[in-house]
């Protein structure tokens, strides 16, 4: 018998998602991130916004996920998509205000979602006003000292302080003229020069980001993801790296502005906060007003790029952060031997920190993983061609169900849940991003993952706002729509919402940290949680594998017969045994 066991249409339920309610919630959430500008648009004026964000929130419960992240909505000049942020206690007002930031906390803790909001402590903004005075007041001004201000080398200083090189492309320093109007200066910004690195050796630095914390911890929000997590700390003297080759050893190596040991300190700091906040409201479980989202712990995540899983691990340690993006995960190719290499790695190197393994397949910094898939492997994470969009989307799909299927917390990117590929054929003039207008470094194409959203099937932006878009969305958007895909069934809106729902409802799934591995044939993975069994092949052709009970879920058709199951070219199964 041959079925496609995919998702019935979701149900209106109202019930919030079980992990959301527990202490430790975190080690086994499905947390969904939001890009605000491309989430919903409640103006018009073509950017999404934070009221944008509330109106969907229904949508995002009933999806089936525990927490959300917020993209930076933060006061700023806009020049990396906020990640330049001029004053972190405010609310941009492209996005909206601080009690829009309010409603939407309170209102995704009636829903049961928690809110996670990013964190950019690495740099600031140009505008950010510390460094306007630095600049304001010259040489040997205080304010200097609370960013990474050098002399330049050469006769003249005509020469950057050393040969870092922007991770945007071009120098990572820049020379500022002083107020007399003479050259002067050099300011170090590993990013765009908009964005000025903080120097977390002087204390007002610490001071100003432990108060931040409290402030945005008293609005009620349920942790932090911070932004490059590893770059807070340089090393001492910021050395020349030398080899004239940065951008190729990044990730490979521990870079003398990534990944230095001094970070970890920071962090302890930074967890004393979180858990006097995590402890407020006493024992285990919601208290006598209903405050249930106080209860179980609020949490850090860190964006921390470094050259193994197990370097990660050091940001996990009981006494730091809670959860850390497993990267590595992320960059692998669609491949049973290397998939099952980096989940036994990151598992092993999780364990003896008591950490959780989070997994991911897409954000807004690279190509969505239904268009990575369509490509050959081997192109990196930015990638500039459709490829196969069918192939693509049935990698993505078992590529998904694998992910959810893993001890763990798993994190989900907006509208991988509608299947949308990355749009790469962009104009050059409507695109955004630094990284593209540097010329070198990243390839600059981020802004294909960034593409507003559709909602409905037609009008100006499909259901994304009134007034169009900031980024064009493509014609065929509106077939992938929420509404078009709601009720539909296979589709993959509806395979994530049953997905999610039996993620939920069976306790081997996400719980835990380890798994045991199957006998199966080459290019397939197939390991038991309990009763639960997952099959994933990743070859282009059907394989054989036993039956393994009752087929809860498959991104594609399995045809069972005689105790046997004909799993077809890059689909997962989910089985269980229970009854």
């Amino acid at each position: 018998m041959s079925q496609q066991h995919t998702a019935a249409p979701a149900t209106d339920s109202a019930t919030a998602t079980v992990a959301g309610h527990r202490r430790d919630w975190w080690r086994e959430a499905v947390i969904y991130q939001v890009y605000p500008r491309s989430f919903a648009d409640s103006n018009g004026d073509g950017m999404g916004d934070l009221e944008g964000v509330r109106s969907r929130l229904p949508y995002l419960r009933d999806l089936g996920v525990d927490a959300v992240w917020l993209s930076p909505f933060y006061a700023s000049p806009q020049a990396d998509a906020g990640y330049d942020v001029a004053d972190y206690r405010a609310v941009d007002p492209m996005f909206g205000t601080l009690l829009d930031a309010d409603a939407l906390i309170r209102e995704a803790h009636g829903l049961g979602l928690r809110i996670i909001v990013d964190l950019v402590p690495n740099h600031s903004s140009d505008q950010h006003e510390w460094f306007k005075r630095a600049l304001a007041e010259g040489p040997g001004s205080p304010l200097r000292e609370r960013y990474h201000f050098r002399p330049g080398k050469g006769a003249a200083g005509e020469l950057p302080p050393n040969d870092w090189e922007s991770i945007f492309g071009g120098p990572a320093w820049t020379r500022v003229t002083e107020p007399d109007g003479t050259p002067g200066e050099w300011y170090l910004h590993l990013f765009a020069p908009e964005q000025p690195d903080l120097n977390w050796e002087h204390p007002a630095v610490g001071d100003e980001f432990r108060s931040i914390l409290r402030f945005w911890l008293d609005m009620g929000v349920d942790g932090f993801r911070i932004d490059v997590a590893h770059g807070l700390v340089k090393a001492e003297g910021l050395p020349d790296l030398g080899s004239g080759e940065q951008l190729k050893l990044l990730g490979n190596d521990v870079m003398p502005f990534f990944d230095q040991d001094g970070v970890h300190a920071i962090y302890r700091q930074w967890r004393t906060i979180l858990d006097e906040y995590a402890n407020k409201m006493g024992p285990e479980g919601p208290s006598s007003e209903g405050r249930w989202w106080e209860t179980g712990g609020r949490i850090f995540v860190a964006e921390a790029w470094t050259p193994t899983v197990e370097r990660t691990a050091n940001y996990v340690r009981p006494d730091e952060l809670h959860q850390a993006f497993n990267f590595q995960y992320l960059s692998t190719a669609w491949d049973a031997t290397e998939l099952r290499t980096v989940i036994d790695g990151t598992l092993e190197a999780m364990r003896p920190v008591g950490a959780p393994a989070t997994w991911v397949l897409s954000n807004h910094d690279v190509t969505r993983h239904a268009t990575r898939f369509a490509n050959p492997a081997g192109l990196g994470t930015q990638i500039r061609t459709a490829g196969d969009r069918e192939l693509g989307l049935r990698r993505a799909r078992a590529a998904t169900l694998l992910m959810l299927a893993l001890p763990g917390s798993a994190y989900l990117y907006q509208g991988e849940e509608l299947g949308l590929p990355d749009v790469v054929d962009l104009p050059d003039e409507v695109r955004q991003d630094p990284a593209y207008f540097r010329g070198e470094g990243q390839d600059g194409f981020r802004d294909g993952c960034r593409v507003p959203i559709p909602w409905t099937r037609t009008g100006s932006s499909y259901g994304f706002g009134d007034g169009g878009s900031w980024l064009p969305q493509p014609a065929s958007w509106g077939e992938l729509s929420v509404e078009a895909q709601t009720g539909t069934a296979g589709s993959t809106l509806e395979l994530y919402r049953a997905a999610l729902a039996a993620r939920r409802d069976q306790p081997d799934l996400g719980a835990g940290d380890t798994l045991e591995w199957l006998r199966a044939p080459e290019g397939v993975l197939a390991f038991r949680r309990g009763e639960f069994v997952c099959v994933a092949n990743t070859t282009g052709e059907s394989v054989t594998t036993p039956a393994y009970g009752r087929v809860l879920l498959a991104s594609g058709e399995v045809a069972e017969t005689g105790g046997e199951a004909k799993v077809p070219a890059d689909t997962t199964v989910w089985w269980t045994a229970a009854v």
